[in-house]
């Protein structure tokens, strides 16, 4: 009989707010190349291509269906399922929706449950670990985590108490039952984990099978699983992607697959494994990761270290230096500046939250913004105007669009232009620029073999994104 291949879901629905200012709502963690070239999502994708592994099945939110799609298309993965979430609501439907959704053509598949922004250094052991965690989902229905080893009394960390094998196998590497969980604990409680020898880092990661994960919801979590099976039931298909139903996934109670499964299942196992993982859950766990100089200073961007020690110093835009400074960490990118102790890594989402208090677009959104058809990048904002760089892919095409409240000037630096302006249809080439007065209707088109690079310079009483009526769009958006 032929093993059915494992199928790698993925979870890409964070925001990663202790990674701000270059995390942010609308281009968050997993989608920056924070310890590699590529970016977390792209690594993360990567583990699980090759013999033994269906196309993953990713779950994201939404907003981010195209930096999904395009990252996956970039490494060479273009049959992924993009499951869509209408809102974040923790792992648990998500999980629920995932394995709604591979049960419904076939239960006996291995769900390989991961996060798209771990970083993970030797693979090969990974691998080793989920063939263990794949039999025992197999043969025995169980549901299987991967326990790190305690290293620390890390207390943004969750725990799992390792109980007996599972079966009459012994030693580091096999599968045993989970005796109990312990949810992020407080520092005394975490050294004393760390002390017994009993516990390990709970990774996240887990292993079962679509039929395993579907009855366990429906005994401990019967609402999360009716929801997401309504959402699931309620979804539509547009441009490849898969859109859950949003009444029904927003009825589905907001809990992590931890608390609506693996605490309450007597199915719960763990193998217990060293793989190099790390969360980069924040700027420390970044640093302990990192490249160092000879003082201990991870460093990337155009940034000097000068009689420094211990810090993380990064740039994405400005020269950045520090001078005679310790365990800092210093974060620049192109409209926030972030400047803290490694020791209250964790306490960035607090930054977050006074922003978000103030109104500050910081907050959430870059400078850059990126769109299906390519991004644009804000570069000055005045009392009745803007200016804008807009990037279109090859092939790229705004929604046909019109304002009430700007007229907009474009001018050609690169590339070839498609512009339709009401009943007019102009090509524009390097140098040459267009009104688009107010009321309009417009659009434009990249249809050369390069990007198109323009700028745009907005004029008029209100210059929000929301002022933007779509007539007619290729990527479904209203």
């Amino acid at each position: 009989m032929t093993t059915q291949p494992i199928v790698p879901v993925i979870l890409s629905g964070g925001t990663g707010t202790r990674l701000w200012p270059l995390s942010r709502g609308g281009f968050p963690k997993q989608f920056w190349p924070l310890v590699s070239e590529r970016s977390m999502i792209q690594e993360t994708a990567l583990r699980a291509v090759g013999e033994g592994f269906a196309a993953p099945l990713v779950v994201a939110n939404e907003a981010h269906r195209f930096l999904v799609a395009e990252q996956l298309a970039e490494i060479g993965i273009r049959d992924a399922t993009i499951l869509l979430e209408p809102e974040g609501r923790n792992s648990g439907p998500a999980i629920a929706a995932a394995a709604a959704m591979v049960a419904q053509e076939s239960p006996g598949a291995v769900l390989w449950i991961l996060s798209a922004d771990h970083a993970i250094r030797d693979v090969p052991a990974l691998h080793a670990a989920l063939q263990l965690a794949a039999a025992a989902a197999r043969h025995d229905g169980r549901i299987v985590t991967f326990g790190m080893r305690a290293t620390a009394p890390e207390t943004s960390f969750g725990y799992i108490e390792m109980g007996p094998p599972i079966g009459e196998a012994e030693g580091v590497g096999v599968v045993r039952a989970v005796a109990r969980f312990t949810e992020k604990p407080d520092a005394e409680t975490a050294q004393r984990l760390v002390a017994d020898g009993r516990h390990v880092w709970n990774s996240g990661m887990f292993v079962a099978t679509a039929a395993t994960m579907v009855e366990e919801l429906a005994r401990h979590a019967p609402e999360m699983l009716a929801a997401a099976q309504g959402a699931l039931a309620a979804s539509t298909r547009d441009l490849g992607f898969v859109r859950l139903g949003a009444a029904e996934f927003r009825a589905a109670p907001s809990l992590s697959i931890d608390y609506a499964v693996m605490e309450r299942t007597d199915r719960a196992a763990v193998v217990p494994c060293e793989i190099g993982w790390n969360d980069v859950g924040s700027w420390d766990a970044l640093w302990a990761i990192a490249s160092k100089d000879e003082g201990r200073n991870a460093l990337h961007g155009p940034v000097t270290a000068v009689e420094s020690r211990n810090c993380l110093v990064r740039s994405d835009g400005i020269r950045t230096a520090v001078l005679g400074c310790a365990n800092l960490v210093v974060v620049t990118t192109e409209d926030a500046v972030l400047v803290m102790p490694r020791a209250r890594a964790q306490d960035v989402k607090h930054v977050v939250d006074r922003l978000k208090a103030e109104g500050a677009p910081e907050a959430a959104a870059h400078r850059k913004v990126y769109r299906p058809w390519g991004h644009y990048s804000g570069l000055i904002l005045g009392d009745r105007f803007q200016v804008k760089e807009i990037v279109v892919r090859p092939g790229g095409r705004l929604s046909l669009q019109k304002h009430h409240h700007r007229a907009e000037h474009w001018v050609v630096v690169k590339g070839t232009a498609r512009v339709q302006r009401d009943a007019e249809s102009l090509l524009l080439s390097e140098n040459q620029s267009v009104y688009l007065p107010l009321g309009c209707v417009h659009r434009l088109e990249n249809p050369g073999m390069i990007p198109l690079v323009l700028i745009e310079v907005q004029v008029g009483s209100y210059l929000g994104e929301d002022d933007i009526v779509r007539l007619e769009d290729n990527y479904g958006r209203s």
